[in-house]
């Protein structure tokens, strides 16, 4: 039996200092803090949608150039990256065929007798950090889109506030 505790060999996840390179990684820093308007908040989206950009890259690079060498391409089910109409990427689990794809597919890897006992954690450990990217990835991409909504949000509040100050006799606008 193999040790469930043991560190993976063919599989290596992502460490601290891979996401330290991506840029504002540590924190969320940029979503607290006051925004002054339009262009703070199409900043801010900017930002997110590099992130997840990056965090995609460094997942096809790293965490899919392992997943899919030795000895796991041997298997009936593989990792891949799967793009999605709203512009990003996530990690599926598939079989080479692409007849079926999700996570039931690994479920029934770990389940099944022929999947190689040494290759049980390393397969875990695939799946944790498919998770965790997954969720990253999804985020940087909402908290992008959200960011876009609230600069036109604030655009149209700007467009109205000029508006009105315009239709104001100067003399009134003073007072």
């Amino acid at each position: 039996m193999s040790d469930p505790n043991r560190e993976p060999r063919y599989f290596q996840g992502l460490q601290q200092a891979a996401f330290m390179k991506l840029e504002h990684a540590a924190s969320l820093k940029g979503l607290l803090k006051p925004f002054k308007g339009k262009g703070d908040l199409e900043t801010w989206a900017s930002q997110c949608f590099a992130m997840r950009d990056e965090l995609i890259d460094m997942a096809q690079r790293q965490v899919l150039q392992q997943a899919v060498g030795h000895p796991f391409h041997l298997l009936p089910v593989e990792l891949a990256q799967q793009t999605t109409g709203a512009g990003t990427a996530f990690l599926r689990w598939r079989k080479h065929d692409r007849s079926a794809m999700g996570v039931a597919l690994w479920q029934e890897l770990m389940a099944s007798t022929g999947t190689p006992v040494n290759l049980l954690a390393e397969l875990h450990a695939i799946e944790l950090q498919r998770i965790t990217l997954n969720m990253q990835i999804s985020l940087l991409h909402t908290l992008g889109r959200q960011a876009q909504e609230c600069a036109s949000k604030a655009a149209k509040a700007e467009d109205a506030y000029l508006r009105r100050l315009k239709s104001i006799p100067p003399g009134v606008r003073d007072r």
